[in-house]
């Protein structure tokens, strides 16, 4: 009897683990890894091209960040089912992963179980997240997502340009950098920029960058380089 697998995207940037997935999940005869992506920006061109069942995405890409390729995606392709990988399970992660549109939140430590497990769970329409999470979800109240559910707020206002704009500038990039990774003028950029400050209230670099570490926009090895 033939068996309809589960095509599977893996968007991760580091090849190590990116490749530790995929034989993970090889064994499981009914799941499929059709594609790898290694920046945000490719999983969302593989997504539409592909077509993926689940997505496997890394909350801090490359180039576009996991919550925001996550957006795209879905505008695009609203039956996929987006899982979040992230090493940190911190509670505004998880909010800003769902408010992405993601219906699950793994942490990398996750065992191979858990993973397949939760591929299978959200392709029949559940969520999933990996079970610390899950525990501390149940224990908290909804005071204690006070200060995640804001961060959430200011984020799910800003358009997708300026996401990126603002990942680029926690990166480091400067102005003259970002115009020609995103392939726009250099005023151009500072008009996102200024925008970006004004909807964060948020008036200089290591803020928006503290920020954006702190929405998972990208990881928190970035604040090596503000001290």
């Amino acid at each position: 009897m033939y068996m309809k697998r589960i095509t599977i995207l893996l968007a991760e940037d580091h090849t190590i683990v990116r490749e530790g997935f995929r034989k993970m999940l090889e064994v499981e005869a009914d799941l499929e890894v059709v594609g790898e992506a290694q920046t945000g920006r490719q999983a969302v061109a593989l997504a539409k091209k592909l077509r993926p069942a689940v997505v496997l995405m890394d909350i801090a890409m490359p180039l576009l960040n996991g919550l925001e390729a996550t957006r795209q995606i879905l505008k695009t392709i609203p039956a996929t089912k987006v899982l979040m990988l992230s090493a940190h399970s911190d509670d505004a992660y998880v909010k800003n992963a769902t408010e992405s549109g993601a219906v699950g939140f793994l942490l990398k430590q996750t065992s191979a179980h858990d993973v397949c497990h939760a591929i299978r769970e959200v392709q029949n329409g559940k969520t999933f997240f990996s079970p610390s999470i899950s525990r501390r979800q149940e224990r908290l109240n909804p005071q204690s997502f006070n200060r995640a559910g804001r961060l959430n707020k200011k984020v799910a206002h800003l358009t997708s340009r300026e996401m990126e704009v603002l990942q680029l500038i926690a990166e480091g990039k400067a102005n003259k950098e970002t115009s020609v990774e995103l392939g726009i003028g250099i005023k151009t950029v500072e008009k996102h920029r200024e925008h970006l400050m004004q909807k964060l209230d948020i008036h200089d670099t290591a803020s928006l960058t503290r920020y954006a570490i702190g929405a998972g926009i990208v990881e928190s090895s970035v604040q090596l380089t503000i001290v």
